[in-house]
């Protein structure tokens, strides 16, 4: 008997469809990006209070993360559900707040009648909604439009490509905040002191630097430097005079001298070192030290004191502590 044919989609097709379907969605928003965003970025910045996030069901849970995304990122935010809010919450409010409201349909019902309390409060009202003609859309002050063709779902029902678009556009608002505030990572890490991430972001260098230094004079011959780099183990040897650095010497820079001279013999330190490597203070903090290794391309800093004065490595590798 042949086998019965199989009338499904593949799982695999499917979800490359639900990909396409919300990239193209997501593109679609992008071009459409126009004063609005820049409005609702300036009105947040120049807010004394807080931004209140709230919407009901898939776009509630959207609107907590967008909250908790602002609050980690400098931006004083929380999410209230809308009937809460209807049956109390809204002390919460206060006259300086911003409301970012999600809506698909603009029509929603415990998002709507949360609007004249809102007025009454002073609370500006920035609309995440797909259909700027609602009546969410009509008695904002601003509006963001997350419209889309349709949703993944196959039966166009179940929120899927919108939550998505409106995901993004909170986090395009927040990465915008991020932006103008020059928010750092070491102002993300007041935020988020606890796990590895916090430990990640509030290191300094001098908390995990290598102190057992690679030390040779200028002087100092190539069989000296190379014991050095042999017995310390960090793949380098810091030509230093009265404790300041004069170059650094890696494995990379004694293959190169013995490919371009015919002997070594009577060669110094001072003959092959690199003169003025990166050098990192060691009270700043270590996610800005792995920055500059990562840009620059290279696997050790050299750590300097105040004065300074040679005082660690800084290997990237490092990384592995904090984390």
């Amino acid at each position: 008997m042949m086998e019965k044919e199989n009338k499904y989609m593949s799982s695999v097709s499917i979800g490359k469809q639900v990909f396409e379907v919300q990239a193209r969605a997501l593109e679609a928003t992008t071009a459409r990006l126009n004063g609005a965003f820049d409005q609702a970025v300036n009105m947040i910045l120049e807010t004394s209070g807080r931004v209140v996030v709230s919407g009901m069901g898939k776009s509630g849970i959207i609107g907590n993360k967008i909250a908790a995304t602002l609050a980690s990122t400098g931006t004083p935010s929380f999410a209230v559900h809308p009937a809460e809010a209807y049956h109390g919450d809204l002390g919460m409010f206060t006259g300086g707040d911003i409301a970012i409201l999600i809506s698909y349909s603009g029509e929603t019902e415990e998002v709507i009648r949360l609007i004249p309390s809102l007025r009454h409060f002073g609370v500006k009202i920035i609309a995440v909604v797909g259909n700027p003609d609602s009546t969410l859309g009509r008695n904002s002050d601003l509006i963001l439009d997350v419209s889309v063709e349709r949703e993944a779902c196959p039966n166009n029902l179940a929120p899927t490509t919108s939550t998505t678009v409106a995901l993004v556009m909170g986090d395009a608002l927040a990465v915008a905040l991020i932006e103008r505030r020059d928010f750092k990572p070491h102002d993300f890490a007041v935020f988020h002191p606890g796990g590895s991430l916090g430990r990640r972001l509030l290191t300094r260098v001098k908390d995990v630097m290598h102190t057992d230094l690679p030390i040779c004079s200028p002087q100092g011959s190539l069989k000296e430097v190379i014991m050095t780099i042999t017995q310390v183990g960090l793949g380098l040897a810091v030509v230093v005079n009265r404790g300041f650095i004069q170059g650094v010497i890696t494995d990379g820079d004694l293959r190169r001298a013995l490919f371009n001279y015919n002997s070594l013999d009577g060669m110094t330190a001072s003959d092959v070192m690199t003169l003025s490597p990166l050098t990192v203070n060691e009270k700043e903090m270590f996610a800005d030290a792995e920055n500059i290794m990562l840009r620059a391309n290279v696997t050790a800093l050299l750590v300097v004191s105040e004065e300074g004065v040679l005082s660690g490595v800084l290997k990237l590798q490092d990384a592995s502590k904090v984390s």
